[in-house]
C-alpha cells in the first residue's frame, strides 16, 4: 500500500506568491534602467577605443488632450452632510460626501461613491468588533473590522452609517 507524506493539495497561485496578480496593486514594469543615473552614467563614459557619440535630441511627444475630470478626492468647500467615522488603535473608516476611507496600519484604500456596490455591516453576538465591508461591482470585497468600546455602539454607528449611505450612495447606478 502507498501512502504520500505531507499535504495532497497543490499549493495555489495568486496574490499571496505575486503582487502583481491583482492588476493595479503594483507599478508596471518599465523597459527603461530602474536607476536612471546608472544610465546616464553608462550614456556619459565611452568604452575604450570608441568616439563619444554625439547626444541625439530628443523627440517630443505631442500634447494629448486632457480630460476635464477633477481629481477623485479633491478637497471641497466645507459641505454639509453626515459624515459617519469609527476608529480604534489599528483600524479607521471614514464615510462622507467623497465617499468610503478605510485604513488598517498603514494601508489605506479610498472609494468613490461611483465605484462602490454596495456596504455591508456586520455585529457578532458577542464581541465587540464590528466589521463594514465595501463591496466593488467587480466582485471584489474589502473588510475591515473595528473594535468597539462597548457593544451599544455598534446600533449607533450602524445607524450614523445608514444616514450617510441615505444621503451619497446612489444605489440605482448599479443597476
Amino acid at each position: 500500500m502507498e501512502q504520500r507524506i505531507g499535504s495532497s493539495s497543490q499549493p495555489l497561485e495568486g496574490a499571496g506568491f505575486d503582487p502583481a496578480f491583482i492588476p493595479g496593486l503594483t507599478s508596471p514594469a518599465s523597459g527603461k534602467d530602474a536607476r536612471p543615473e546608472r544610465a546616464a552614467d553608462d550614456a556619459a563614459e565611452p568604452e575604450e577605443g570608441e568616439e563619444p557619440e554625439p547626444a541625439a535630441p530628443e523627440a517630443e511627444e505631442p500634447a494629448a488632450p486632457e480630460a476635464e475630470e477633477p481629481a477623485p478626492f479633491e478637497e471641497e468647500a466645507d459641505r454639509d452632510g453626515p459624515v459617519f467615522e469609527a476608529s480604534d488603535f489599528r483600524a479607521r473608516i471614514v464615510a462622507d460626501h467623497r465617499g468610503v476611507r478605510l485604513r488598517l496600519d498603514d494601508q489605506e484604500c479610498e472609494f468613490r461613491w461611483d465605484e462602490i456596490g454596495a456596504v455591508e455591516t456586520e455585529s457578532p453576538r458577542f464581541g465587540k468588533l464590528f466589521t463594514v465591508t465595501v463591496h466593488t461591482p467587480d466582485r471584489r470585497w474589502y473588510p475591515i473590522e473595528i473594535l468597539a468600546g462597548s457593544r451599544s455602539e455598534h446600533k449607533d454607528w450602524d445607524e450614523q452609517l445608514d444616514k450617510v449611505l441615505d444621503a451619497y450612495f446612489d444605489d440605482e447606478a448599479g443597476e
